[in-house]
C-alpha cells in the first residue's frame, strides 16, 4: 500500500495536486447544477411548450396510420422516424420491433400500460374500432448515443483535467526553485540566485524570488564584511601581540615585576590563542576550506591529546577503532576544546571528565566528551555552539571563555562531514561527535 502512502501524502503536502482536484471538484459541480438546471428547465419547456406539440404530432401520427391501423403505414413510418409502434386490439396485433433480450421488461411494458406516467400515456391513441397505437422512442437511438456522449464527455473532462495540472505545474515551477534556492541559501551557498521566471514582467511568484534574491545578496554582503572585518583585525593584531610579549619576556626578572610580568604573559597569550580561533573559525567556515587529511590512529590521537591535557581525565576507548582518512591537527583541536570546556565546567564535582570513543555502526568512529558539573537550560542548548555564545553572561573570560571553543569543534566535525551534537547528561553535558568512514 506505499502508493496510498504516496498519494494521500501528495494530497495533503503537494499545492498542485489540491489546485487541480479542486479544479476537478469545481469542474463536476458546475456540470451537475448545469444538468439539473437544464433539465428543469426542459421538464418546464417541455410542459408548457413542448407538450402540445408531441400531442398534435402523435394525433397525426396515428391518423397516418388508419382505422383500422394499416400495418404498411406503421412499418413506414418506423422505418423512417427513431419510432417503435405497437398495435393491439382485435383484428391487428404487430410491434414493429420484437422485444430485446437484454431488456425482458419491455415485452410487459407494452402489452400493460397501466403504470405508465402522465408524459408517457401522451404517446398512445385508440382508434374508432378498439385498436391501441403505443408509440415509443427508438431503444438503439436513446442506448447508444448517450453512451457515447458520456465517454465522450469523460474523455474530454480528463483531457481538460490534465491541460489543467499541466498549466499548474507550468505556473507554480517557480516555486521548485524558490525552495532549491532557499535551500542553497540555507546552506551558505550564495553564488547561485533563484531564476526568475518573466523577469520584464514578473508574477507574484517573479516578485517572491526577486525578493529572495535581494535578501540572499544583502546577507551575503554583511556575512562578507564580517569575514574581512574579522580576518583584519586578526591579522593586524598578531604583529603588536608578537612584540608585546616579546617586550614582556624581556623584561628584568626581579620579584617586584615577576607577578605583572606573568599576569601580562597569560593575558597576551589568552589573546593570541582569540585571535588564533578567530583566524581559524573563519577558515573552517568557509565552504571550500582545506583540510590536510592522512591516515590517523585515532585511539593513538586520543590519548596524546589527553596526555598533553595534564589534567584527570577518564577515559573509555574501544580497542579496535579504524583508521580514518582526518586532518590531525584539526582532530587536536576538536579534543582539545572539547576537553579544556569539560575540565572548566567539571569545577567541584564529584567524577573527573570522561572521553569515550567507540567504533559506530557505519564504520566510522563517535567520540563523546562528558563533564559532570551543573549542565545549562534546556532552551541554550542550540546556541552553546554559536560564536562568542555564552550561558552565563556574568563569568568572566578567564573562567568561561570568549564563546568560541564549541563553534571551531562543531566547524571541525562538519568539515570532516561529521555531526556535532550537544546534550545535557544530568549532572553534566555530554558532546557528542560522529565521524563517518569516508572523511573528506
Amino acid at each position: 500500500m506505499s502508493w496510498m502512502r504516496r498519494s494521500r501524502r501528495a494530497l495533503t503536502h503537494s499545492l498542485r495536486v489540491r489546485l487541480v482536484a479542486l479544479f476537478v471538484l469545481l469542474a463536476l459541480a458546475m456540470a451537475a447544477t448545469f444538468m439539473g438546471g437544464m433539465q428543469a428547465a426542459l421538464s418546464i419547456g417541455w410542459r408548457d411548450a413542448a407538450r402540445p406539440l408531441v400531442v398534435d404530432y402523435v394525433d397525426r401520427l396515428a391518423a397516418d396510420i388508419g382505422s383500422p391501423p394499416d400495418v404498411a403505414r406503421a412499418q413506414s413510418l418506423a422505418d423512417r422516424l427513431p419510432l417503435r409502434i405497437a398495435i393491439s386490439g382485435p383484428v391487428v396485433n404487430w410491434r414493429s420491433q420484437p422485444d430485446q433480450p437484454g431488456h425482458p421488461d419491455h415485452a410487459q411494458r407494452w402489452r400493460d400500460n397501466s403504470h405508465w406516467d402522465q408524459e408517457e400515456r401522451l404517446l398512445e391513441r385508440r382508434t374508432a374500432d378498439g385498436h391501441r397505437i403505443t408509440f415509443a422512442l427508438s431503444v438503439a437511438a436513446w442506448n447508444d448515443r448517450p453512451r457515447f456522449i458520456g465517454w465522450t464527455t469523460l474523455a474530454l473532462l480528463l483531457l481538460f483535467t490534465a491541460l489543467a495540472y499541466k498549466r499548474v505545474r507550468r505556473l507554480l515551477r517557480p516555486l521548485d526553485d524558490i525552495r532549491a534556492g532557499a535551500l542553497r541559501f540555507g546552506a551558505g551557498d550564495f553564488a547561485q540566485p533563484i531564476a526568475v521566471y518573466k523577469p520584464k514582467n514578473p508574477d507574484e511568484l517573479g516578485e517572491l524570488a526577486a525578493t529572495i534574491n535581494t535578501m540572499a545578496a544583502d546577507i551575503q554582503q554583511m556575512l562578507d564584511a564580517k569575514r574581512s572585518l574579522l580576518l583584519a583585525i586578526s591579522h593586524e593584531l598578531r604583529s603588536p601581540l608578537t612584540r608585546a610579549r616579546l617586550n614582556t619576556e624581556l623584561l628584568p626578572e626581579t620579584a617586584e615585576l615577576q607577578a605583572s610580568r606573568e599576569a601580562l604573559l597569560r593575558d597576551l597569550a589568552l589573546m593570541r590563542d582569540l585571535v588564533t580561533d578567530l583566524l581559524e573559525s573563519e577558515r573552517l567556515s568557509n565552504r571550500h576550506a582545506a583540510l590536510h587529511c592522512e591516515a590517523v590512529d585515532f585511539q593513538l590521537l586520543v590519548r596524546e591529546v589527553v596526555a598533553d591535557l595534564h589534567q584527570p581525565v577518564q577515559t573509555d576507548i574501544a580497542t579496535t577503532l579504524p583508521t580514518l582518512l582526518l586532518d590531525p591537527s584539526r582532530m587536536r583541536l576538536l579534543l582539545r576544546n572539547l576537553l579544556d570546556n569539560a575540565v572548566r565546567h567539571s569545577g567541584e564535582a564529584a567524577q573527573a571528565p570522561l572521553v569515550r570513543v567507540q567504533a559506530n555502526a557505519s564504520g566510522g568512529v563517535d567520540i563523546g566528551v562528558r563533564d559532570f558539573g551543573a549542565g545549562v537550560a534546556p532552551e541554550q542548548l542550540g546556541q552553546l555552539a554559536q560564536p562568542f555564545y555564552r550561558p552565563d553572561s556574568a563569568r568572566t573570560r578567564a573562567g568561561g571563555g570568549v564563546g568560541l571553543g564549541l563553534y571551531l569543534c562543531r566547524l571541525v566535525a562538519l568539515a570532516h562531514g561529521g555531526s556535532f551534537t550537544i546534550d545535557n547528561a544530568h549532572p553534566g553535558l555530554v558532546v557528542t561527535v560522529c565521524l563517518p568512514a569516508t572523511s573528506v
